[in-house]
């Protein structure tokens, strides 16, 4: 009788951080694969206590390249947010078959030489739809209102009667037109909370698959909406594709909210379009450069929100992050079996 052979646990690495932590994503494969079907190594990485920046040839990673080909030593799995996955760290990778970058975007991982040596890429798409929809309404809200500058008044001891005066008064997101430039997992449920709202949302997407959306004309919705909200990812096609020519086209006194990428926006004619009053309000979690620099004319700019860049930043993300992981490399195993 012919004994049947024990499978071997699958060598892991998580290169956790100190938002996807290593304990939710250790939790997250237990609980999809059971508790003994990977033998898992920890790397923590030290975002978000440090920035994140560009390794090498790959952007917005975190680590030393060193110290990540030592611990992939062995490795048939790595699970990551933020490790610089570089052509040498990837070289140096003998054992490594699949990456899992708990992101949208595999932007820390060098994908062509990843592919070069038969190593897999997966994301997990989606992970922070929830929390990045719900950031953009909270911004849009808060300009619409000027919420912070109110705050700070009261906090100052104030207590300003006078912004009743119709001049000084905010306006409603109810029965508005709201104009959403790109429409994948953000900005369609921007979509849903706003028509809660019964605002009238206008869509623009070149690559909309939503039957039940029309996308418009950049033109025609930036005419048309007294607020705009942007949801595109930064490609060539997309660069830059709101400069001064396109804010004049919005009605004057229109709100802007970028929660997407910041080479999306030309923040110098933002700020002309504010202090010119084009732009009645704009609230931005996303810049050009980043951290912004403290002589950047959007800091002292009026009637702005800016949050830094923190819309994904929830417990939820992070948990939803871990869980996809796991679900990206049972995938994996039960494919290679």
């Amino acid at each position: 009788m012919r004994e049947e052979q024990s499978v071997s646990p699958t060598q892991v690495l998580i290169a956790g951080d100190h938002f996807v932590t290593d304990a939710l994503v250790l939790d997250a494969l237990r609980a999809e694969l059971g508790p003994d079907a990977v033998t898992p190594s920890v790397l923590t990485l030290p975002w978000p206590y440090e920035p994140y920046g560009p390794i090498a040839e790959v952007d917005e990673a975190s680590g030393d390249e060193d110290e990540l080909i030592a611990a992939l030593s062995g490795v048939e799995v790595a699970i990551t947010q933020m490790a610089p996955f570089t052509s040498r760290v990837l070289a140096a990778a003998d054992s490594l078959k699949l990456i899992v970058c708990c992101r949208g975007g595999p932007v820390n991982v060098n994908v062509a030489a990843a592919a070069e040596r038969g190593i897999e890429v997966r994301t997990t798409p989606g992970r922070n739809a929830v929390a990045a929809a719900e950031h953009a309404v909270a911004l849009l809200l808060a300009a619409l209102r000027q919420l912070p500058a109110r705050h700070a008044s009261v906090r100052a001891g104030e207590w300003r009667s006078d912004l009743y005066a119709l001049s000084e008064c905010g306006t409603e997101l109810g029965g508005a037109t709201v104009g959403l430039v790109g429409y994948g997992a953000i900005g369609s449920r921007v979509a849903r909370i706003l028509r809660a709202f019964d605002a009238e949302v206008l869509v623009h997407d070149p690559y909309l698959t939503d039957p039940a959306e029309t996308s418009v004309p950049l033109p025609e919705l930036l005419s048309r909406s007294t607020a705009v909200s942007l949801h595109a990812r930064l490609t060539d096609e997309t660069r830059g594709m709101i400069g001064a020519a396109e804010l004049a086209r919005m009605p004057r006194g229109a709100t802007l909210v970028n929660t997407a990428r910041g080479g999306l926006v030309d923040y110098d004619a933002v700020v002309d379009a504010l202090e010119s009053g084009q732009l009645g309000a704009a609230a931005f979690d996303v810049y050009e450069t980043e951290p912004v620099a403290t002589d950047s004319r959007l800091l002292s700019a009026p009637r702005t929100v800016l949050t830094p860049h923190l819309a994904g930043a929830t417990v939820q993300t992070a948990e939803r992050a871990a869980r996809l992981a796991a679900e990206a490399v049972a995938s994996y195993l039960k494919a290679n079996a």
